[in-house]
């Protein structure tokens, strides 16, 4: 009976110990939440202005923490810039070029070691999730303040007041992105709507601010874009990107549904006087994507980009304006090496499965032509404007392989010195067998010329260029070529000028290269001295078109005429003639310009 006593009493003394414990336990957790709330709150602000040089500051309206569960929510966040700050570093000339501006509805921390950091100064946190997410850029200009950089990394800034900081994982769902650019003549605006971002393995310590696996301290940061629109500033293009994605840890940008889609022909040209450009590529894949570098602002290197499937195409506006500078602005060298402000190096480039096209308003005609190169697939090497990288190799080359008016199967590889004063470049191409009629939808509203019958063997040339003079040779091979001179009648559409063809067909136009089997074909040799007005592609066209007229006229030469002498007369020939024809281009160019002036 004693010994029942006993036992019930102890059991009671224990429970009442364990009541009281766990009564002071409650009162330990109450007591650690309602002090260490203002405590953190207060940290959390000074840690922000510590690590950002004081530029930025961060409010919220409500913080729940919750001890033993290790979790804590923040409500109405906002991390905006201090205008007072910002205004001073930009008389100082240490201002920065871009200010963000963060605001979030909810942040839920959870598996946050709060003890470890009031006690160890070690901030660790097992995932973080934010909702109602707004992010804000604004672009003031185009290079960062020239005074005083700061040196110290972020580490190094708030090693003082924390250790270290590790979070497992960090969600944001249904982001808005919007960017303002203030640094051109004209603001432009930009807004990305449904973004989502995960960032995994997130440290920053002693070991990690110099960790160039990691970017942005994180393991690996993952984005995704999906259904983003968009127009120009202009009014005249539509964007549109079905999907987005960005991999830190695999170096990767992904994107499929790129288009850019222009205003109809007939109300672009009426409201522009530029060239009307489209293109839609099924997918873009960024292999080896330095994020790291492009985060520093130290520039863009890609190993490998693809562009895959889509089209890409040009309307020349026939009400556009003149340029009375010179075009060597359009030369693919030229824009490598000015064109861009931002360092890049591009080691591959491939386009796989794209129809390329280029479509041209005939005002004799009043029809439009256009050019097609179809199932086009190329690869660039070493597209590069970095010293560094032009030291070790300064030649661009490409090669490309297309199906010339979806027929005749075309073969290029082109050379581009990209920092020779002269902007030499080199190119040599194989156009195959093709039915040269399959060209008259481009010839019939563009050069009022019709082919009617004529079996093209082949198109052969090389030539050796800089910005003003072009030098080679062509080889054409073709039988049976026959051709109508046009002319344009409002009611009957294009007639035949039935003299003019008969003597065209006669006396001017040779039907077969060779004349005669066994023969040596006619060897064009080309010579092309570019006005200043004439484009890159234009310029490529009306070399090799030079040559293209002068294998169908003249004799034949046989083989053993073509001696050292004999090319050295032709290339004189040719020359002469290219200054003659450069001469005459220059004159209608100034007549054009001079007209155009006068309206």
């Amino acid at each position: 009976m004693a010994g029942s006593v006993f036992k019930t009493r102890t059991q009671k003394i224990v429970l009442a110990v364990l009541a009281a414990l766990a009564l002071l336990l409650l009162i330990v957790v109450l007591f650690i939440n309602s002090f260490l709330k203002p405590v953190l709150t207060q940290k959390l602000k000074e840690g922000v202005v510590k690590a950002t040089d004081s530029l930025y500051q961060v409010n919220f309206t409500d913080l729940d923490l919750n001890i033993f569960r290790g979790k804590a929510s923040l409500y109405n966040i906002e991390f905006k810039p201090d205008t007072a700050v910002y205004k001073k570093l930009k008389r100082q000339g240490k201002a920065p070029f871009s200010l963000y501006n963060l605001q979030v509805k909810q942040v839920s921390i959870n598996g946050a070691k709060a003890i470890k950091m009031f006690f160890k100064k070690e901030l660790e946190v097992g995932n973080i999730v934010l909702t109602g997410s707004k992010v804000q850029l604004n672009k003031y200009g185009e290079k960062p303040g020239t005074g005083a950089k700061e040196k110290r990394t972020l580490y190094q800034k708030i090693a003082k007041d924390i250790k270290h900081i590790k979070v497992d994982a960090i969600q944001l769902d249904d982001m808005q992105f919007t960017f303002n650019d203030y640094s051109g003549k004209k603001a432009a605006a930009s807004i990305l709507r449904h973004i989502s971002v995960r960032a995994d393995d997130l440290l920053i310590d002693s070991a990690t601010q110099a960790d160039t696996t990691r970017t942005l301290f994180c393991k690996d940061i993952t984005a995704r874009l999906r259904n983003y629109t968009g127009q120009s500033t202009s009014g005249l293009y539509k964007y549109r990107v079905k999907s987005l994605e960005l991999h830190t840890a695999a170096s990767r940008v992904t994107a499929s549904g790129v288009e850019v889609q222009p205003l109809p022909v007939s109300v672009y040209f009426a409201k522009s006087k530029t060239d009307r450009f489209a293109c839609k590529f099924d997918s873009i894949t960024l292999n080896n994507f330095d994020f790291n570098m492009y985060y520093r602002r130290s520039g863009i290197t890609i190993a490998d980009a693809r562009l895959e499937g889509g089209f890409f195409e040009v309307f020349s506006n026939p009400n556009g304006s003149i340029p009375a500078t010179d075009r060597l602005v359009t030369f693919p060298h030229w824009a490598i090496r000015h064109q861009f402000k931002t360092i890049f190096n591009i080691d591959t480039l491939r386009i796989k499965n794209t129809d390329v096209s280029y479509r041209q308003y005939n005002k004799q005609s009043k029809k439009s032509g256009a050019v097609k190169f179809l199932s086009t697939s190329a690869r660039f090497l070493n597209i590069t404007n970095s010293k560094q990288a032009l030291q070790k190799n300064n030649i661009c080359r490409a090669y490309v392989h297309t199906r010339f008016m979806g027929v005749g199967g075309l073969d290029l590889w082109f050379n581009f010195n990209l920092n020779d004063a002269d902007y030499k470049y080199s190119y040599r191409g194989h156009l195959g067998a093709m039915d040269m009629r399959s060209a008259n939808t481009a010839l019939v509203p563009l050069s009022m010329i019709q082919i009617t019958s004529g079996n093209l063997k082949s198109i052969d040339f090389k030539v050796s260029s800089t910005q003003k003079v072009s030098n080679g040779q062509l080889k054409i091979l073709y039988n049976n070529l026959n051709v109508k001179l046009l002319r344009q009648d409002d009611e009957k559409g294009f007639t035949k000028k039935s003299l003019l063809s008969l003597l065209a067909n006669s006396f001017v136009i040779k039907s077969d290269n060779p004349d005669k089997t066994g023969q040596s074909p006619r060897l064009a040799t080309l010579a092309f001295i570019r006005p200043g007005n004439f484009p890159f592609f234009k310029t490529i066209w009306f070399t090799l078109l030079n040559g293209i007229k002068a294998s169908g006229m003249g004799k034949a030469p046989k083989a053993n005429e073509r001696t050292a002498k004999k090319i050295r007369k032709e290339k004189e020939k040719a020359a002469k003639k290219a200054r003659k024809l450069k001469e005459k281009e220059d004159k209608k160019f100034k007549e054009k310009l001079e007209k155009t002036k006068s309206n």
